[in-house]
C-alpha cells in the first residue's frame, strides 16, 4: 500500500531546497562584501563556504530534480546564484589580470626574459661561443 502524498510532505523537500538556497545566496552576499571590502581572509573563507553551500545546493537539487520535485521559483533563483558566481569568478580573474600587469611593470623580473637582442636570452652573456 502507498502513503498518500500530503501537502507536509510534498513542502519537506522543498522547504530543505530552500534552506540550502538561502544558505547560498548569504555566502554569495558575503562574498560580495569581502570583495568589496578588498578583505582577502574573508574572500577565502567566504569562497571555501561558497563552495561547501553550492556543493551541498546542487547535490540536493539534482536529486529533487530526477524526481521531477523542483518547483520553478527555486529553479530560478538557483539559476540566478549561478549567474552570480560566474560574475563574481569573472570580475575576481579581471582583477588578478590587472593586478598581475601591475606588479610586472613595478617589479621587472632579473634575468628572466626569453629573448634578447642576440636570440636567447642567455646567448647575450657569451661572447664569441656558438651553441648547436
Amino acid at each position: 500500500m502507498t502513503t498518500p502524498v500530503t501537502p507536509a510532505l510534498a513542502a519537506a523537500p522543498n522547504a530543505q531546497l530552500e534552506t540550502l538556497l538561502v544558505a547560498v545566496e548569504r555566502r554569495l552576499a558575503a562574498l560580495g562584501v569581502a570583495l568589496q571590502e578588498h578583505d582577502a581572509a574573508g574572500i577565502d573563507l567566504q569562497a571555501g563556504e561558497l563552495h561547501r553551500a553550492l556543493s551541498s545546493a546542487v547535490d540536493r537539487f539534482a536529486s529533487a530534480a530526477r524526481s521531477g520535485a523542483v518547483p520553478a521559483s527555486l529553479r530560478a533563483r538557483l539559476a540566478l546564484a549561478s549567474g552570480q558566481v560566474a560574475a563574481q569568478r569573472e570580475s575576481l580573474a579581471r582583477a588578478t589580470a590587472a593586478l598581475d600587469r601591475a606588479i610586472d611593470v613595478l617589479l621587472p623580473r632579473d634575468g628572466t626574459a626569453l629573448y634578447s637582442t642576440y636570440g636567447g636570452a642567455d646567448r647575450g652573456a657569451r661572447s664569441g661561443t656558438i651553441q648547436a
